[in-house]
Formats: C-alpha cells, sequence, structure tokens
C-alpha cells in the first residue's frame, strides 16, 4: 500500500513543530511524510532528490526564507504541490507566497485536522486557503496600487546608496572604499537589498535601478 500514498516533504526550522506535524501525517494511511528539512537550501536539494507529491514550508526560516525557496523550486522545475504553512495572517504575505507558486497558505493555529484535510484538498489539485484569509486575500487582490509601492521604500539611506554603487558596476571593495565601512559590512548590505526586492542577483539589481531612473 506504501506505493500509493502521497509523499510530503516538511520544511520548518523548528524541531518540535516539524516532529508533531510529521506524527500528524503519517497517522494518515494515504500519507507519508518522506523528509524532513529546517532550511530552505536543504528543502531544494532534499526535493530535488525525493520528488515528493507535496511540500509543506513555512515563511520564516533563518537563511533563505519559505518565499525565497518556494521561487526557487519554481525557477528548478520542482513538480511538487507547495503549501505554506506558517503563523503570519498578513494578506500581502498570502498574495505574495502566492503569486510565487505556492498553492496553499495555511496557518499554524489551526485545528490539527483541517490542516490535514486542506494538505489532501491540495493534493486533489484544488487551492486550500485557511477560512479566516479569505477576506484578507480579497482585500489585497482589491488593492493594486500596494502591489506598485516602490521598491526602494523599503531600503535604508545606506541600502539606498550601495544599491547606486552597484548599478553603477562596482565591486563590494569599491563601495566599501566610497563609503568607509568594510567590505563584509557591504556584502551584508547587498544581501539584505536582494531580499528586500525579490532581486536574484545583483545584475537584477543593476537592470532594474537602470530601467527605473
Amino acid at each position: 500500500m506504501s506505493d500509493l500514498k502521497n509523499t510530503i516533504l516538511l520544511v520548518d526550522d523548528h524541531p518540535l513543530f516539524r516532529k508533531g506535524l510529521s506524527q500528524l501525517i503519517n497517522i494518515e494511511p494515504d500519507l507519508e511524510v518522506v523528509g524532513e528539512c529546517s532550511n530552505g537550501q536543504e528543502a531544494i536539494e532534499r526535493a530535488v532528490e525525493l520528488k515528493p507529491d507535496l511540500i509543506v514550508i513555512d515563511l520564516n526560516m533563518q537563511g533563505m526564507d519559505g518565499l525565497e525557496t518556494i521561487r526557487v523550486m519554481k525557477t528548478r522545475g520542482i513538480q511538487a504541490k507547495l503549501v505554506t504553512l506558517t503563523v503570519s495572517d498578513s494578506g500581502s504575505d498570502v498574495v505574495t507566497s502566492i503569486s510565487n507558486g505556492s498553492d496553499g497558505y495555511l496557518l499554524k493555529d489551526m485545528e490539527p485536522e483541517v490542516i490535514i484535510d486542506q494538505i489532501k484538498l491540495v493534493l486533489s489539485g484544488k487551492f486550500a486557503i485557511a477560512d479566516r484569509l479569505a477576506g484578507s486575500l480579497a482585500e489585497a487582490l482589491r488593492k493594486p496600487e500596494a502591489k506598485e509601492a516602490n521598491p526602494l521604500d523599503s531600503l535604508t539611506s545606506r541600502e539606498r546608496d550601495i544599491l547606486k554603487g552597484i548599478a553603477q558596476g562596482k565591486m563590494n571593495k569599491q563601495i566599501a572604499r566610497d563609503f568607509d565601512i568594510s567590505e563584509g559590512t557591504v556584502k551584508v548590505h547587498v544581501k539584505h537589498i536582494l531580499k528586500k526586492m525579490n532581486f536574484r542577483s545583483r545584475i537584477d539589481a543593476a537592470i532594474w535601478v537602470t530601467n527605473n531612473k
């Protein structure tokens, strides 16, 4: 019967939560947890290796967060269904997660049996969302202007200066010299810039600045 089970990969940086969810899922005769990961990079590697039917992933993790992990999985051609399971009930998080490829958005404080039912719903090819988030999703979708907010608004003044340096083709060492800071500090700022503005590389950042002057 094991070959008839839907396989699931869990991605969450809280071991106790993973263990509890794994036990909950494995009680179901048609579901099986085949792997657990504590971070996004490991999750991508395991997803390629295990080819699970579904991946349950948290948004807030150390290092590569859930949204970035979902984006990378999509670009890598990983075919598994993706379900975001998190504590965030923010409408913007819901929209961003779905926009980047999530097939469901669930909350950790939902009743255990409801989480299982929603996971099965996604496995059947349908979309799942926590009931109380339906209103937040509708409201967020009715506000397209929110999506058009200037990405620069999320940057600090120093990050904006460093972004200009990137757009000018300067390397970290040159930027560090310009602002009399360490190269390591520049690297941290660059990492934050790429994450905040959803860029995959500094080349993407440079192109964006050029196109939005």
